[in-house]
């Protein structure tokens, strides 16, 4: 295994990588500085775009473009022009609130959350946009929206409330897009300051989540059971997919700045994009948004 550094750009707190096979670029973003950025698969040619307000995740469209979570609600970005447009605001009341981490699922559906921003009360919920730009609500009373994927069959949906400790498993109707019997997957050991953010599943239907704050990654077997643990060179780890050309890399953003005063700063390599080889396992191309 072999850790290195792919992009050094310091975001303030990066999240949400996305490799997207048709482009074979990666694409993430910074959250605070309101920027999503694309890159190579060796980290060269780096191309930013700005976004009118915080954002949470992106994913590329079918169509062109991508759409967005936004703290101002969801967007389409159309890459040429770098103009925003609003598809609709979830929350317009709900001033301290934002909306977080989000993907795609196998029939072009974006489920992405909301938090608190001051990631104290429960007053998030979790949404799915389908392609006809339709929005419905799928789950509610969650702090910090984090880490929604899907097992390799599309039957069951991961997601986590960041404080809630654990990570959650709900059975994923592929035909609606609807979610029930939320369940605990796996609970965490936040003895030493770690929580749960974002998540990816590989070929073999393992969960990988980063553990925020911890300096963890970690690979969950379908059971829940810790199959391998990985330590990062800096805490504040965010988010995590595989990519590359035959999707065998596993990238991993980070942040150069804690969102909240009671968060421990990291090191100089604080913000930078990793990109982890040799794990000897495959990740799953993510899909692209049928609106």
């Amino acid at each position: 295994m072999r850790i290195e550094i792919l992009v050094d750009v310091k975001t303030e707190l990066g999240e949400g990588p996305i490799w997207d096979v048709e482009e074979q670029r990666l694409y993430w973003i910074d959250s605070f500085g309101c920027k999503v950025f694309r890159c190579t698969v060796d980290g060269r040619e780096v191309r930013a775009w700005n976004v009118p307000a915080r954002i949470g995740s992106m994913a590329l469209r079918s169509r062109g473009g991508a759409v967005l979570s936004l703290a101002s609600g969801f967007h389409f970005l159309d890459f040429t022009t770098g103009e925003t447009q609003l598809i609709v605001h979830p929350e317009p009341d709900k001033t301290h609130n934002r909306l977080n981490d989000g993907k795609v699922d196998r029939r072009g559906r974006f489920i992405a959350g909301s938090m608190d921003m001051n990631e104290e009360g429960p007053n998030g919920a979790l949404y799915r946009l389908d392609p006809d730009l339709s929005l419905h609500k799928l789950d509610d009373r969650i702090i910090c929206s984090n880490g929604p994927c899907w097992s390799p069959d599309d039957r069951t949906f991961y997601f986590s409330d960041t404080w809630s400790g654990e990570i959650w498993a709900y059975d994923y109707d592929l035909d609606t897009g609807n979610v029930s019997d939320r369940r605990t997957f796996t609970k965490l050991d936040m003895s030493t300051g770690g929580a749960a953010d974002g998540s990816t599943v590989d070929a073999e239907g393992f969960l990988w989540n980063a553990q925020v704050y911890d300096g963890r990654l970690i690979r969950y077997a379908p059971d829940g059971s810790v199959d391998r643990v990985i330590e990062m060179p800096v805490k504040k780890v965010t988010s995590v997919n595989f990519g590359g050309p035959n999707l065998d890399i596993l990238y991993v953003t980070s942040m150069a700045k804690p969102p909240l005063p009671r968060f421990p700063a990291d090191g100089v390599m604080g913000g930078s994009l990793f990109a982890i080889h040799d794990l000897g396992v495959r990740g799953i191309a993510e899909p692209r948004f049928g609106g």
